[in-house]
């Protein structure tokens, strides 16, 4: 597992400062693909869940295809609303300063976001990000090391996607994935081996992109329970 110091979080400084022009490219609901597995467990009654960006669709069908057979891309949740965005990250940190009192709130705001991005920079909200697994042609989860969603307390570290102590099973499925999805052009946020994300903030600091190609976006307003970043 990297340490903190060689990762970039999310609220560090260089990823707000990348500036966003939005090409204004539509949304495309994943559930109409049917070489991707859409899970239930963060499901909406509207199917923000399901949505992402256009580009991101296609890289993930690639990434779909590189997949050995009998495997496949098994996707949790994608866009997510700003008013959810910003709930998930005011809970979490309220979690973190309750936990640890002597904690600096720019040290909660900097700790919050290994797991919840703050608003301004998160990709989900932009439809730019997936948080994702594999799956066998049964629908059943490999082994990743953590569940999806694990944050870094519960899981003792173990989401960081280069964690050491996970299995070997976990090691390589983890690999796997991240091969085809890196081979696809997204990119990975190092804390949570499920996130993925193409034309954000983050990814455009990521590969020295100019720009990032999606901004924030209001696409439907709703509010449900779950976590994670």
């Amino acid at each position: 597992m990297g340490s903190l110091t060689e990762i970039t979080l999310m609220s560090d400084k260089r990823v707000a400062d990348v500036p966003v022009v939005d090409v204004g490219e539509s949304f495309v609901d994943l559930r109409s693909h049917s070489q991707l597995v859409l899970d239930s467990r963060l499901a909406d009654p509207l199917g923000a869940y399901a949505h992402v960006r256009a580009s991101v669709a296609v890289r993930l069908l690639e990434a779909q295809s590189l997949l050995p057979d009998g495997l496949r891309l098994r996707v949790v949740e994608a866009y997510r609303p700003p008013a959810l965005q910003r709930r998930y990250f005011a809970e979490y940190s309220a979690e973190l300063a309750r936990r640890n009192p002597d904690w600096s709130p720019s040290w909660v705001y900097e700790q919050a976001s290994r797991f919840v991005a703050p608003l301004e920079v998160a990709p989900h909200v932009a439809g730019a990000a997936v948080d994702l697994t594999l799956c066998d042609a049964d629908g059943t989860e490999l082994p990743m090391g953590t569940e999806v969603n694990a944050n870094p307390e519960e899981s003792g570290g173990d989401c960081y996607t280069e964690a050491p102590g996970i299995p070997s099973s976990a090691r390589h499925n983890r690999e796997l994935l991240s091969k085809v999805l890196t081979a696809a052009g997204l990119v990975n946020y190092p804390t949570e081996w499920w996130h993925w994300s193409y034309g954000d903030r983050y990814w455009a600091l990521h590969t020295g992109a100019p720009a990032a190609l999606y901004g924030k976006h209001d696409m439907i307003p709703l509010q449900r329970d779950g976590d994670d970043a």
